[in-house]
This record gives C-alpha cells, sequence and structure tokens, in this order.
C-alpha cells in the first residue's frame, strides 16, 4: 500500500515536530506561488487564472502519491514555454480554443507519465544526455528572457519567433515606455537582492504588492503601463478536457517532450534535496505516476501542465518543509486567494511578473557548463552547442528531439569505436597494463596483448576485428584480455569464431584470458570451446604469457572454470 500511496509513511503516525516546519514552509512556497502561477500562466500564453488552478489539485494529487517531502510542484517556466511554443501553432494565445489545447495537452502528460510510471519506463529519459539538456534548456531560458522583454519595454508586440521578436523589439525601441522599464527594472532589482540577501524573503510577492499600489496610487495605467485586469473570482470548475482526434496527434511531440523534460526536471531537484534527507526513499518510478496522475486530475480542474520547480522547492527545503502536509498548505493559500483576493490584483502592473520570470530564467543559461564541456570535452560541447541552437533557431521541440537524436547517434559512435589498450607488463610482475601508458612496459616478443573496455556485439564487431588484423601484421600469438567484456551477441560469436579459423590458417593463435562467466557461457551454449579450443583458454594475461613463452601444457579449460559464477 505506501508503494502507491506514499504518503501514509509520513502520516502515520504524523510527527508533531514537523508541523512548524510544514507550516512556514507550506505558506512561504505558497506566497511564492501565486505571483508565479500568474506569471508562468501569462509565459504559457493562458489568462493569469490558470496559473492559480493549476497551484491547486496538482500540488495536492502530488502531495499525496509523491516520494519526495520537500519538491514543489506546479507551473514552472521550463514546461509553461513548451506549451506556449505547442499550443501556439494550433490556436491564437489567451483563446478558449487555445486554453482547451493547453488542458488538453495536460491530460496527454499526465497519460504519457503514468504510462512510464506503471511500465518503469523511467529510464528513457537517460536519452537525453546531460549536455543536451542543459543546451534545451539554456536555449530555451534565452527565449523566454526575449519573450518577456516586451513587457518590460511597454511594447505590444505580437507574439513570433525568437529572431522575429529581437527585431520587433529593436525597432520598438524609441516606444519604450518610460513608466514600464522603470517598474520592471526596479522589480528585478528587488528580486535579485532579495534571492541573494535571503532566499525565504519572499521578493515575487514584495514586488507584486509594490507594484500593484504603485500603478494604483499614481494612475500609470492611464500612462500606457499595462495591468492584469480583471481576474476571475472563484475555484476552477469540474470539467472533461475537449478531445480532439486531430488535436491530440499535433499536440504529441511537445506532450512527449514536456513529460520528459518535466520529469528530468522533477527528479534532478528530488533528487538534489534527497540527498539531505535520508529518512525517506526517493523512488523514480512513483515520482512519474505521482506527476502523471497530477496532471491528469489537474486537467479536470482546468490545470495546464505542471512539474517540480527549482527555486520553489529549494524554498520549501530550506524553509523546513519534512513532509507533503507542506505542499497541501500551499494549495490551501491558492484556494483562499482564488476565493477572496484575485480582485486586488487588477493594477498588476504586467512588467512586475515578466520581471518575475526573467529572474527566474536567468539562471537557467548554463555558462559554466558551456565552458566546462569546451575544456574538458569536444564532443558533449557539440551535443550542447547543436541542440542550444536548433532550439534557438528552428523551436524547442526540435531543438528536444535533435539532442535525443544527437546524443544516440554519439553513443552508436562511441559504441561502435570502443576503447582497445594494447598491454605490456610492468616489470617482472606479472601485471600488464596499457603501453601508452605505461611505455616503459615489458612487450613480450611476437605477442600482442590487448584489453577492450566494452561489451562485444554487432555494432562494434568490425572494428574489433580490424584491429587484431593490423595486429595480425605483427604477431603469431595475440592475448586477448577479456576482463572489460561484459557481454557477447551472435555477431560477435560468429566475429570470434572467423577470427579464429582464418588466423589459425595463416599461422596465428588467439588466446583469451580473465574471461567472465556469462561471456564463457555463451561461448559454451554456441560451441566456441572446441572451435577455439580449451587449451587457449586461461584465468589471467600471465598464465597466457607463461604459456607462450614456456609452451607449457596447461590444465583444461573445464577444470579451470567454472561456467556458473
Amino acid at each position: 500500500m505506501k508503494r502507491w500511496l506514499p504518503f501514509i509513511d509520513w502520516l502515520m503516525p504524523y510527527d508533531r515536530s514537523y508541523l512548524s516546519g510544514d507550516l512556514t514552509a507550506g505558506l512561504t512556497v505558497g506566497v511564492m506561488l501565486i505571483p508565479q502561477g500568474m506569471a508562468y500562466a501569462m509565459l504559457a500564453g493562458m489568462p493569469a487564472i490558470y496559473g492559480l488552478y493549476a497551484a491547486t489539485v496538482p500540488l495536492i494529487t502530488y502531495a499525496v502519491l509523491g516520494t519526495s517531502r520537500q519538491l514543489a510542484v506546479g507551473p514552472v517556466a521550463m514546461v509553461a514555454i513548451l506549451i506556449a511554443s505547442g499550443v501556439g501553432q494550433l490556436a491564437t494565445s489567451g483563446s478558449e480554443l487555445y486554453i482547451s489545447y493547453a488542458i488538453l495537452l495536460a491530460l496527454m502528460v499526465g497519460v504519457i507519465q503514468l504510462i512510464m510510471g506503471i511500465f518503469r519506463l523511467g529510464f528513457l529519459v537517460n536519452f537525453l544526455a546531460y549536455p543536451v539538456i542543459s543546451g534545451f534548456i539554456s536555449a530555451a531560458a534565452i527565449m523566454i528572457g526575449i519573450s518577456q522583454m516586451k513587457n518590460i519595454l511597454g511594447l505590444s508586440i505580437p507574439r513570433s519567433g525568437t529572431f522575429e521578436t529581437v527585431v520587433e523589439l529593436a525597432q520598438g525601441l524609441g516606444d519604450t515606455n518610460g513608466f514600464t522599464l522603470l517598474i520592471g527594472a526596479v522589480a528585478i532589482f528587488i528580486l535579485v537582492m532579495a534571492k541573494k540577501f535571503n532566499k525565504l524573503i519572499p521578493g515575487p510577492l514584495i514586488v507584486v504588492l509594490l507594484g500593484i499600489v504603485t500603478v494604483y496610487a499614481a494612475g500609470l495605467h492611464q500612462q500606457g503601463v499595462f495591468i492584469l485586469g480583471d481576474i476571475p473570482q472563484g475555484l476552477p470548475s469540474f470539467i472533461i478536457p475537449p478531445i480532439h482526434r486531430t488535436a491530440i496527434l499535433e499536440l504529441l511531440p511537445v506532450a512527449l517532450a514536456i513529460s520528459f523534460v518535466g520529469f528530468i526536471q522533477s527528479m534532478a531537484m528530488a533528487k538534489a534535496i534527497h540527498a539531505k534527507h535520508k529518512d525517506y526513499q526517493l523512488i523514480p518510478d512513483q515520482e512519474l505516476r505521482a506527476l502523471g496522475l497530477a496532471n491528469i486530475l489537474g486537467s479536470f480542474f482546468q490545470s495546464f501542465p505542471v512539474t517540480g520547480g527549482f527555486s520553489r522547492s529549494a524554498v520549501n527545503d530550506q524553509a523546513g518543509a519534512r513532509s507533503g502536509l507542506s505542499s497541501i498548505i500551499s494549495a490551501a493559500l491558492i484556494i483562499f486567494t482564488l476565493l477572496f483576493l484575485t480582485p486586488y490584483v487588477y493594477y498588476l502592473p504586467l512588467a512586475v511578473l515578466s520581471a518575475i520570470i526573467l529572474v527566474a530564467v536567468f539562471g537557467l543559461i548554463d555558462f559554466k557548463e558551456a565552458k566546462h564541456l569546451w575544456d574538458t570535452d569536444k564532443q558533449d560541447f557539440m551535443l550542447f552547442m547543436a541542440t542550444a541552437i536548433v532550439t534557438l533557431i528552428v523551436g524547442i521541440e526540435q531543438g528536444i528531439f535533435t539532442g535525443v537524436a544527437l546524443s544516440i547517434i554519439a553513443l552508436v559512435y562511441n559504441s561502435s569505436m570502443p576503447h582497445i589498450a594494447e598491454l605490456g607488463e610492468i616489470g617482472q610482475t606479472g601485471i600488464y597494463r596499457n603501453l601508452s601508458r605505461f611505455p616503459s612496459a615489458r612487450v613480450v616478443p611476437d605477442t600482442s596483448i590487448i584489453r577492450m573496455d566494452a561489451q562485444l556485439f554487432f555494432a562494434n564487431a568490425t572494428y574489433f576485428k580490424e584491429r587484431l588484423e593490423a595486429l595480425a601484421k605483427k604477431s603469431h600469438f595475440i592475448v586477448i584480455h577479456c576482463g572489460s567484456i561484459q557481454r557477447l551477441d551472435s555477431t560477435a560469436v560468429h566475429t570470434i569464431s572467423d577470427l579464429v579459423s582464418d588466423f589459425r590458417d595463416r599461422g596465428i593463435t588467439i588466446l583469451f584470458s580473465d574471461m567472465i562467466g556469462p561471456v564463457r557461457d555463451t561461448l559454451k551454449k554456441n560451441g566456441m570451446f572446441e572451435t577455439i579450443g580449451k587449451e587457449n583458454f586461461f584465468i589471467s594475461v600471465k598464465d597466457a604469457v607463461d604459456h607462450i613463452e614456456n609452451s607449457q601444457p596447461h590444465e583444461e579449460y573445464g577444470i579451470r572454470f567454472q561456467t556458473n559464477n
């Protein structure tokens, strides 16, 4: 039961010493979530009220079903920009059709994540290599920042591509509204200083309150400052998400992208926090199920897709959250706001919401990682840059799938040409190491000793064969150290059989050492002991070399090895 309902672990019995921390954290995160939710809804192309809807049912659902006790689920900037990118191709931002598609997207994301969790498919996210994730997030953060500059400058620019927006911003600089720019600049300054001084300071709430009071008192909405306007009051009503077959097919790529990226973001933050808390177990597949059900149930209450947020989760942890009760308290504060406080945000300037978004996403641009990859791994740097460039130029979904494709290509490329070291003996120790790292190691006369550091299978069998062919030109004995070969497939077995037979006809002997049990079992099942000859298998490289140098018979394979270990 606890496996499917993790809240039982912290609720029965609930440690009363946790209450003060959960209460403080829940209220603090709730206060952050009110302006952030509205800001991210606006970023997603939705009316601001939907950001608060997305912070009710999903939060409570995750608190009950999630295994992380500090992860704060709700609207996040990354998912918001994905929603805008995907749904924006099908409908006009803010329209009823757009809203219905965004809610349908939440249902789709939830179903995908739930299926992945049920069938333990969380490993699929491993196909998103870290450089790909970092490059994608950095590019998306830049796109988010550019998209919000119109509200900071007070310009009316329709939603369009990144470069088109940059051009229109440049052309409209002369029409910048000074009051709007001042409000945005001051809001950014306060948010940055609050985060720098103490992360528990509710910077977003402070700038929201100051923005409302300033606009109302000075009548700045009459001076061209864009404001939020009317916000519906009351709880989200129950609806059945509209199912459109055509829309489902068109939204599927972005739904997959949100499912993967959202889970990766949640798990990254959950793992970072869990490292400091050893009193519970973090279960990735249950996290998928919890996020999936949070999105599914949220879609029935007008929520767009949600996931775990970085900043709110960090604040939740620092404020003392010890259980899922903190998230339930945050959701309760949002519900209270929906019931009683929405009329008071009428004069909230949009520049303040954009400032909140800008400060939140700036830290996502990973300059340090790009420099680190350039210094240490050029291939990963190219993955980073290719993903970032495609994301910026072509689009969010294309950037993600390009990154995944490049990751797979890099994996296949690296697997097809694994590291193969030629070995020599260190002194008279019987220990054999890579000659390129130990150039003074002794080379056995007329013998080549190699170690392949990967499984031997169809992708690299040809490369393996080519390396042995090159060695056969200078040696009559080839010793293969098999300790790092953990698996053989049928292609590898055929390759070994062909090599042994061909080399034997040419007077060249192949010997095998340090072979692990599963690999020996594979050879035995394929009748390779007879093909290779039991006398050509050895416990260690030293035994094989001694045999070559002394030409002394050794015990047969069946005696020296056990095939079931």
